[in-house]
């Protein structure tokens, strides 16, 4: 089967649906803009890219979030990744669980990239996810906005991916698909990107929150980003869910965040979170003034204490 963005010959093939309006249609003209982003994004000192398991990443138009994207992206390490699992809401099909792609290729201008059929089948297997459409596949952008950044960061690296397409979720169901997935968080073959804008502020998106306090609006904006990008960094389940119930935020993958959280407070291992990058697509100065935000963060393995070998005194010896 041939797509416009992409050669897929076996199986259904998603087509690269928002190439040509969200981002570059032409992979000759795509790979390049995303080199250049990648290559002006600056890295954490002290962070070791091989230990980056998963990130957080925007998903609007790539003149908007392309620049933000890379500071994620950046990290991935092609290497010492086998799989890839995308994290993505919701935005018109209404679905309270979690769903996966009955495709066997998603077409991008770069390259297409394979979905992982097995892994697919044993998530179906749990019983807790749906099959989505392909005409809800090809809708949604979320998921989309992040493979052309994958392809480029895997280029020339054999891998698969696994598409998740999260709804709106309870904390309870946010728990019980951070249970199923927490194993492959764990798998250090397997690396997780969570699609996810910010603050979408303004009468078209009905949410003006504005706390004069913190300055201009734009300002408020930001304070109010950075005190959920706080709740996510603690990686407390409790106290982002707090932070929402507080100031209803508009952060559209909330609830993929969420799952995130819930698979590293299961996992077996030691995980810390950190933002790496904040930008907005406008200063808001006034009430019909609009804007949207975009955060970018990783999430790093941490090495577990392990105590010094005991000396020997001499009477042991």
């Amino acid at each position: 089967m041939s797509s416009q963005s992409g050669v897929c010959r076996d199986g259904i093939c998603r087509d690269a649906s928002h190439a040509g309006s969200w981002y570059e249609a032409k992979g000759s003209t795509l790979s390049p803009q995303l080199t250049r982003w990648l290559d002006d994004a600056k890295l954490v000192n002290g962070v070791d890219p091989a230990t980056v398991r998963a990130i957080i990443s925007p998903h609007a138009g790539y003149s908007y979030s392309g620049p933000t994207a890379a500071y994620s992206f950046q990290y991935m390490k092609p290497e010492t990744i086998k799989r890839v699992f995308i994290l993505g809401p919701s935005h018109h099909h209404h679905t309270r669980i979690c769903e996966l792609s009955s495709c066997s290729t998603y077409a991008t201008p770069i390259t297409p990239l394979e979905l992982d059929r097995d892994v697919i089948t044993a998530l179906h297997k749990t019983g807790a996810f749906d099959i989505m459409t392909t005409h809800v596949d090809e809708a949604e952008h979320s998921i989309e906005m992040q493979l052309p950044y994958i392809a480029q960061r895997m280029k020339g690296y054999c891998y698969t991916i696994i598409p998740i397409l999260v709804g709106a979720l309870s904390l309870k169901s946010e728990a019980s698909f951070g249970k199923i997935l927490a194993p492959y968080l764990d798998d250090p073959d397997n690396f997780f990107v969570i699609s996810s804008d910010f603050c979408h502020w303004g009468s078209r998106f009905s949410y003006q929150h504005y706390n004069k306090e913190d300055g201009e609006i734009w300002q408020s904006i930001e304070a109010l980003d950075r005190v959920g990008m706080s709740a996510i960094e603690s990686q407390d389940v409790d106290k982002f869910a707090n932070y929402q119930q507080t100031y209803h935020n508009t952060i559209c993958g909330r609830h993929p965040i969420g799952v995130l959280l819930q698979a590293i407070n299961q996992s077996k291992l030691s995980w810390k979170t950190q933002f790496v990058h904040y930008a907005q697509s406008s200063r808001c100065r006034k009430q019909s003034d609009s804007s949207v935000s975009y955060a970018a963060a990783i999430v790093t393995r941490q090495k577990l204490y392990s105590p010094p070998p005991r000396q020997h005194s001499q009477i042991e010896q």
